[in-house]
């Protein structure tokens, strides 16, 4: 059975030649190559980010709310219970309510939904997402002339990477089960 860290997409490129044909338009070689499959999307880190957010904020709130319950304890308490709602959901439903409002599922490298093991163990993970990394970035324009500004980064793809499981669109599914379930001539 295929997995989709196996999975390979076709690319073309066309370079242009120096050359040109009889009626002076220029001649491009095309080349083909094969990439891996790329699951993620564009902005998916913040989706996953304020995915996160909203997954963790009515847990927070009942902690803070109903068993009273200082911030602080609140927020720590709403941790853990976070991990195992999520992973409870995710395996049931690919998904949690944050993800949802994204439209976003988690998979694993079959292309199904993760199992409890799988997926307590991405989301215990998750934890270590939240090591951020600094950068330091340069912009130049015409009013301020150059200008430097530090950037920090969370990386919310590490878990996913040691566990196997990526986090796609509801959308990208039917292409990825399509793509898994093509028979390939050798």
């Amino acid at each position: 059975m295929k997995k989709i860290s196996e999975l390979k997409e076709r690319k073309t490129t066309r370079r242009a030649t120096r050359n040109f044909d009889s009626e002076g338009r220029r001649i491009y070689d095309e080349f083909e190559y094969y990439l891996p499959y790329k699951a993620d999307f564009p902005r998916s880190d913040r989706q996953r980010e304020w995915a996160k957010v909203i997954d963790m904020l009515p847990l927070f709130l009942i902690f803070l709310f109903i068993f009273k319950q200082n911030p602080f304890f609140s927020f720590l308490f709403s941790i853990p219970s976070v991990i195992i709602i999520g992973s409870i959901t995710e395996t049931l439903w690919g998904t949690t309510l944050g993800k949802k409002i994204f439209k976003m599922v988690v998979i694993d490298d079959f292309g199904n939904f993760p199992d409890f093991v799988k997926s307590l163990k991405r989301n215990f993970l998750c934890l270590s997402n939240f090591y951020p990394s600094f950068s330091e970035y340069t912009i130049k324009n015409v009013a301020f002339g150059t200008q430097t500004f530090f950037r920090t980064d969370l990386s919310m793809h590490i878990n996913n990477k040691l566990c196997k499981t990526y986090i796609v669109k509801e959308n990208q599914i039917p292409e990825i089960r399509k793509l898994l379930n093509h028979k390939t001539l050798d």
